[in-house]
Parts: C-alpha cells; sequence; structure tokens
C-alpha cells in the first residue's frame, strides 16, 4: 500500500484554508446583521444599508459555496 503524502497535505491545505475562509465570511455576515457596538439599549439602532447588504451577500457566498460542495459530492 502506498500513500502519496503530498496529494494528501495538498487536501489538508486546501480543506484548512477554504473551511477558515468560509468560516470568517459568515462571522462577517453575522457582524453586518449585528447591532452597533456603540448603540445604547434601546435606541433601536441597527446596522446600515450598506452592512446589511454586505452581509447578505456574505451569507450568499456562504450557501454558494455549500451549494458547490454538495454538487462536488452528488456529481
Amino acid at each position: 500500500m502506498h500513500i502519496d503524502w503530498a496529494a494528501l497535505g495538498q487536501v489538508f491545505g486546501v480543506s484548512l484554508v477554504v473551511t477558515v475562509g468560509l468560516v470568517g465570511i459568515f462571522t462577517l455576515g453575522i457582524v453586518g446583521t449585528s447591532p452597533r457596538a456603540g448603540a445604547s439599549a434601546g435606541t433601536g439602532t441597527g446596522p446600515g444599508a450598506l452592512a446589511r447588504s454586505g452581509a447578505y451577500a456574505c451569507f450568499a457566498l456562504c450557501a454558494a459555496a455549500v451549494g458547490y460542495g454538495i454538487y462536488l459530492i452528488v456529481a
């Protein structure tokens, strides 16, 4: 039995980078939809329209990456 360690290392490295990137993008989406840190309670000041749009774009990118992964597995 022969194990191709170089290929295994490449798969590990790409998986690690993609996972950390996807979690980072999802985190940006959560931060974009959360209330501002400096806002006092009860004022109702939420994120601006640009932040909310960026957050939705982050969530869409995450959904596209998950859909592409499912496509690669099923196809």
